[in-house]
């Protein structure tokens, strides 16, 4: 059985890969703690405990969390405090319109696009982000549909 230690290490192993591909560190260690977690909700308080930080560095990243789908702040009976936990199919959601980010970033694309030249240099890479977002989104639901389908196939 591995002891709390290895499972550690273990977690502070994927926070360092998110790290070292664009996510934001101490994100990425929240992300990995509360993935890595062995009860179904963490406060902002055993969180900072975890990770031995301070609770407002584990606020910061609970928001750039929420924001992208990843983890969900949840009802909790019986404390006043919030309680946190990975989203239920967090990973697909990630990949969807329901995420902040992607959505924002489509918005600015075509903002970019409606504020920019023809015939400049700029308004060509921001229609090409424009149809790449366009693109992803219009072909994620049918990719996500699948995972669904294939997570429900395993679970029975």
């Amino acid at each position: 059985m591995p002891t709390v230690e290895e499972r550690r290490e273990t977690a502070e192993q994927l926070a360092l890969i998110l790290s070292e591909h664009g996510m934001q560190r101490m994100a990425a260690r929240v992300l990995a703690a509360v993935i890595f977690a062995e009860q179904p909700t963490l406060t902002q308080g055993e969180l900072a405990e975890e990770l031995t930080v301070s609770t407002g560095s584990v606020s910061g990243a609970i928001t750039t969390l929420t924001s992208v789908g990843l983890v969900e702040r949840v009802p909790a009976v019986g404390s006043r405090r919030d309680h946190y936990r990975l989203r239920d199919d967090a990973w697909a959601r990630l990949f969807s319109r329901q995420n902040e980010v992607v959505d924002a970033m489509m918005r600015m694309a075509e903002r970019g696009v409606e504020t920019t030249a023809q015939g400049g240099y700029a308004r060509p890479r921001l229609e090409e982000m424009r149809e790449f977002y366009e693109f992803v989104l219009d072909e994620f639901p049918a990719l996500i549909e699948r995972w669904h389908r294939r997570r429900e196939a395993k679970r029975s």
